[in-house]
């Protein structure tokens, strides 16, 4: 088979999981290992777990990294393209489409029910997807004590960029103390991670551009860590309402694709199509730079003893913001028995039906909370 045959057969499947693919990373990953391992065998199974561990490693949304890698290998750099946009474009597209929707007619009295009935939906989907990762990172006394600390400082407002950095390095030093000759050798993937310290001072496209790439170059862990580091960088500057962050997040949850598709309508409320085509373009960015430039150092990457201590930490602290930024929006949104209705409900659904698409939990808070504006 020649290479254009490759890139047609690369484009045809990815952008089918891009339009099928509703239930987050997990969902999409388990789809990709069934289409290209089991149905198609492009890969086999160890190499497919090769490059999972090596979304892990590096920053960005894993099932787009993942995506990319198999383009990758698949049809070198070429294939790494075509693989990646096809995966993101038809989420991006749909987000755009509800961003457009959600700016003219957001506010009518038509369309409000709906969005009061799905923000409490997408708490309890949150909660039930960090829960299981809560349990996994939270493995030693240590973790625990740094997930709580962080869980503390973010309720108090501290920058959630500086509290997952601070907790990795945080880590490294007290594993440091203990081992003091297990880390000499081991600090130079450390000095690979991207750390900028630009800020949002206005609403341009370019600064636009400069806070979406930083956060696609540094965010490790769940793709819900991404409104965190929203709320810290849009919301307390007052860029971007609460309101309109949670309302990002359920158009993220009730579209197909990527998680990270919902920057396409946090920018589009910003700048319109341009702030959505720099938001995009510049969260997305960095996860195609890093799988085609630091492939080679991902098996040196997964043997640093220093790494996988920070790693740690950085999970732990990712679920303690996600958890914070849960009983922040809890605050703004569930305030009198409806909205507790519908996030008890949902939450009773996340928890005890997995195989439940998250998408189906949006669309019953949203007829939920129809419903329940007659009563």
């Amino acid at each position: 088979m020649n290479e254009k045959e490759r890139l047609k057969e690369l484009a045809q499947l990815f952008l089918k999981l891009g339009i099928i693919g509703f239930g987050g990373p997990a969902v999409h990953l388990a789809m990709m290992q069934n289409e290209v391992v089991v149905k198609r065998k492009w890969l086999d199974e160890q190499h497919f777990l090769d490059l999972l561990g090596a979304t892990y490693l590096i920053p960005g949304p894993n099932s787009t990294e993942m995506a990319i890698h198999i383009g990758h290998e698949r049809a070198g750099v070429k294939g790494l393209i075509v693989a990646g946009l096809c995966f993101i474009l038809p989420a991006v597209i749909l987000t755009g489409f509800f961003a457009w929707l959600y700016k003219e007619y957001g506010q009518l009295p038509e369309i409000q029910p709906f969005l009061y009935g799905i923000k409490p939906a997408i708490i309890a989907i949150i909660l039930g997807a960090i829960f299981p990762l809560a349990k996994k990172s939270w493995k030693t006394i240590q973790l625990g004590i740094i997930g709580a600390v962080v869980l503390l400082l973010s309720l108090l407002h501290y920058n959630e960029i500086a509290l997952l950095f601070g907790a990795g390095f945080l880590s490294l030093f007290w594993f440091s103390i203990k081992n003091r000759n297990s880390l000499k050798s081991n600090w130079i993937p450390l000095s690979l991670l991207p750390v900028s310290k630009t800020t949002l001072a206005a609403a341009s496209n370019w600064n636009l551009f400069l806070i979406f790439f930083k956060i696609g170059a540094i965010l490790y862990g769940s793709g819900y860590v991404l409104f965190a580091f929203l709320d810290a960088e849009l919301v307390a500057k007052g860029l971007l309402s609460r309101t309109e962050l949670i309302d990002a997040i359920a158009v993220g949850q009730f579209t197909p694709g990527p998680v990270f598709s919902s920057v396409t309508f946090v920018g589009y409320q910003i700048n319109g199509i341009s702030g959505a085509l720099v938001a995009t373009v510049a969260v997305f960015l960095p996860s195609f730079i890093f799988v085609a430039l630091l492939n080679p150092l991902v098996k040196k990457l997964r043997n640093s003893t220093s790494f996988s201590v920070f790693l740690d930490a950085v999970n732990v602290a990712s679920v303690a913001i996600i958890i914070s930024i849960c009983i922040q929006m809890g605050r703004d949104t569930i305030s009198d028995w409806h909205t507790i209705l519908i996030a008890f409900v949902s939450i009773l659904i996340a928890f005890n039906y997995k195989k439940v698409n998250s998408a189906f939990i949006v669309i019953g808070g949203a007829f939920l909370g129809y419903l329940l504006t007659f009563i």
